[in-house]
């Protein structure tokens, strides 16, 4: 059985093995998103402008489960294919065993943190005094499901590199179609409010856990024994290194998203529109342009493992290849999703409820100019996910920092002092254009020396 799945990630065509590897982790990805798209979606049809605004400023919590998630996860499948490539199945056990308690010691610890300190992180992440009780309840439950969360989007990684990316989906697939059918239940029928939105979100994390865990029990190429779960340092730093990279990028997305919620109250309260208008709109645009950026960042987790096993069969050849045909699908994707948002952004805002003018008017302008360069923004995380995949640490960690913390940050703070609020718009834009470029120029050059060192 091992032996004919590294074949096909070494001989299949390029083409059939990104079909099948990044169009269920595209699938699981998305559907993922869904559970704050849903959440969204019934809350600003019960609760209002204030409850949206409420799941805002919880947002830096799910991008905390998911970036603990990608360092676990990430780091684990692509130590583990690379070593599989490199017929090394002894270390290859070592580190999906390590990944997965990883997962779970992590998960724990986070609930633990964010139960203790549940009241000073709202504020810290922008709550007004309107907001926050509403942030207090639906984050003070959603806590109880992180473990199941990191598990599940931390192992689906595993999952997908063991060959199995339909199963990855359907686990995912599973957990959200469970919290679509509970949240209008809980919600309107129960009449549970934001309470409701957050158990109809943690029982389909629950669910979407378990099956993961079920699969990581049985694992298809190589038997993981319970007892290679059991932390590891070596198996830990290991995973550490390959998996801090996209750990980074989500955090310094974190860091970020406080930033401009705190930014947007500040400004916002200067302005016609007050604070709780642009923390709603802020909220609904980075649940949508998560929809888009599950899209590519489904594909980038998609063509590790076929990246991660070439390298390390010294295939430089199908490493390029599979690299430059996910980004033509990456682009031709963004592409599309730019153009929805610029030509339709009050239909999309919509969606999530009904507002004053002066909160369409400012949505639809912070969505146009916010997202302006969505069509290149998928560059990033490919190209920060090829040099993970291929074992390029330092590089990875680069570019995972280069769009949120050297670029974004500073502008978001610098912008509004001279712009008011139009200057927090305006910041995404500059750092997604020169992150693009930055992008094109490393992949250039490291696949230039990528011919020199496996062709020598």
């Amino acid at each position: 059985m091992q032996q004919t799945n590294s074949n096909l990630l070494g001989t299949e065509k390029i083409e059939r093995l990104i079909v099948k590897f990044a169009i269920p982790s595209i699938i699981a990805m998305l559907v993922s998103s869904l559970y704050n798209i849903v959440d969204q979606f019934f809350i600003g049809r019960s609760v209002g402008v204030l409850g949206n605004a409420a799941t805002n400023v919880a947002f830096p919590l799910t991008i905390t489960c998911t970036a603990l998630s990608l360092l676990c996860g990430i780091g684990g499948a692509a130590n583990f294919n690379l070593a599989m490539g490199r017929n090394q199945k002894e270390k290859a056990v070592h580190f999906a065993g390590g990944a997965i308690g990883m997962m779970l010691v992590l998960g724990v610890l986070l609930c633990t943190v964010v139960r203790i300190f549940l009241r000073p992180l709202m504020v810290a992440f922008g709550a007004t005094d309107q907001v926050l009780e509403y942030a207090l309840t639906y984050s003070g439950i959603t806590s109880f499901g992180f473990p199941f969360l990191i598990v599940t989007t931390g192992g689906s990684n595993l999952v997908r590199a063991d060959g199995s990316p339909k199963y990855a989906m359907m686990c995912t697939l599973t957990g959200a179609i469970i919290n679509t059918v509970l949240d209008p239940l809980f919600i309107f029928t129960f009449d549970m409010g934001m309470a409701g939105a957050a158990w109809a979100t943690i029982i389909g994390q629950i669910v979407s856990g378990v099956m993961v865990l079920l699969y990581l029990v049985k694992f298809k190429t190589v038997h993981i024994p319970l007892k290679a779960w059991i932390p590891s340092l070596s198996a830990w730093w290991a995973i550490l290194s390959l998996g801090i990279a996209p750990f980074l990028n989500q955090m310094s997305m974190m860091l970020v998203q406080i930033v401009m919620n705190n930014t947007l109250t500040y400004y916002g309260g200067q302005s016609i529109y007050g604070s709780d208008i642009p923390m709603a709109c802020a909220g609904i645009i980075s649940k949508v342009g998560m929809i888009f950026f599950a899209i590519v960042i489904g594909i980038s987790q998609g063509i590790q493992p076929i990246i991660s096993f070439n390298y390390g069969a010294k295939d430089g050849k199908r490493v390029r290849e599979a690299f430059l045909k996910a980004s033509a699908a990456a682009i031709a994707i963004s592409t599309i999703a730019f153009l929805l948002f610029q030509f339709f952004p009050r239909q999309i805002i919509s969606i999530f409820g009904s507002g004053s003018e002066e909160y369409f008017i400012f949505a639809e302008r912070f969505f146009r100019i916010y997202m302006f360069f969505t069509f290149i923004n998928g560059m990033q995380p490919l190209t920060a996910n090829l040099f993970t995949s291929i074992g390029k640490t330092g590089k990875g960690v680069f570019l995972s920092l280069t769009r949120q913390i050297i670029f974004l940050l500073p502008l978001l703070i610098l912008l509004p002092m001279f712009m008011g609020i139009d200057g927090v718009m305006y910041s995404a834009p500059i750092a997604d254009g020169i992150t693009a470029v930055l992008s094109i120029l490393l992949i250039w050059r490291e696949f230039k020396m990528m011919d020199k060192q496996l062709n020598a």
